[in-house]
């Protein structure tokens, strides 16, 4: 009695990966560990570079604003140079701007990326004109903005002000909302919808309490995604809120903010100036990380 081999159907024909180049020792075998250790060690050198990167920029950052730090920076105002003025009201203005931005296009993100997850397979008559705007708005010059709200805010009404500043940075932080949302409702299985569906629940509370609640986490990350974009931007300040040497919490007048006095003193020849620029670059950067981190342990506690 022939013993053949029956693995490929019964036919008596050898497997195609049981050629001698396809054993543990094999040529193939060998090439493929060869790219395999390539690919990781690029991966390792690109994370090495990142990682770099971003430690230079902190390391900088901590070294030239650390001496400008003092409880006089936190209390008083801008100041001529040479006076010992502080950056309080620009960390004032910019909390108030960035809030008022991240409240006003947080939500408006979070709706449009909800209807583009949820509702755009029932109702697509109005799904290519939201994404088409969405990614517009996402690739925009943060510049062109500015000068968008310039013309429907602040030449009718005659004046800068810090709500004019506000809307601009929300148009920046819709798209980004936006994307986020929507990539992290595509992710939610949809055998927890229909589980769902199938006990009764209408279709908000499946939204808002099982796909929210299961990527409450990823849609965490773009609000502050949005938020890291818009706490540093300048360019859309200049254009609506202006700036201001004073103290000014009013929305409808001209409000300082960070960047605009990080780009003011920046290139300045005045070493006072200089120094409350870089400290002012460091509150940016140390304000975001305390707001991640306070965010993703709050999320962590909640998942447990």
């Amino acid at each position: 009695m022939h013993e053949t081999s029956t693995r490929a159907g019964g036919s008596g024909a050898t497997s195609p990966c049981s050629g001698p180049g396809w054993r543990r020792d094999g040529a193939f075998d060998a090439r493929r560990r060869l790219a395999d250790r390539v690919a990781t060690g690029f991966c390792y050198v690109a994370t090495a570079l990142v990682l770099l990167m971003l430690t230079s920029i902190l390391f900088v950052l901590l070294r030239n604003g650390l001496a400008g730090i003092s409880w006089q920076t936190f209390t008083h105002i801008t100041l001529a140079p040479g006076h010992g003025g502080g950056l309080a009201n620009a960390i004032v203005g910019s909390l108030i701007q960035t809030g008022l931005a991240v409240l006003i296009g947080a939500p408006a993100g979070l709706l449009a990326g909800i209807y583009l997850a949820e509702f755009a397979a029932t109702d697509g008559r109005l799904l290519g004109a939201v994404r088409f705007v969405s990614d517009l708005l996402l690739s925009a010059p943060s510049i062109l903005v500015g000068l968008f709200i310039y013309m429907i805010i602040v030449v009718p009404s005659g004046h800068f002000s810090g709500i004019a500043g506000a809307l601009a940075l929300a148009m920046l932080v819709v798209p980004v909302v936006v994307r986020t949302t929507e990539d992290m409702l595509r992710l939610v299985p949809v055998a927890m919808r229909e589980a769902a569906f199938a006990l009764g629940a209408p279709r908000w509370r499946v939204v808002l309490f099982i796909c929210l609640r299961a990527a409450r986490e990823g849609v965490a990350t773009g609000i502050l995604l949005a938020l890291a974009r818009v706490s540093g931007e300048t360019a859309p300040l200049l254009f609506t809120s202006l700036g201001n040497m004073n103290w000014s919490v009013r929305p409808d007048a001209p409000m300082a903010s960070l960047p605009i006095a990080i780009y003011q003193y920046a290139g300045s020849a005045y070493p006072d100036w200089t120094q409350m620029a870089w400290t002012g670059a460091m509150l940016i950067t140390a304000g975001i990380l305390m707001i991640n981190i306070a965010v993703r342990v709050g999320l962590g506690r909640n998942r447990k």
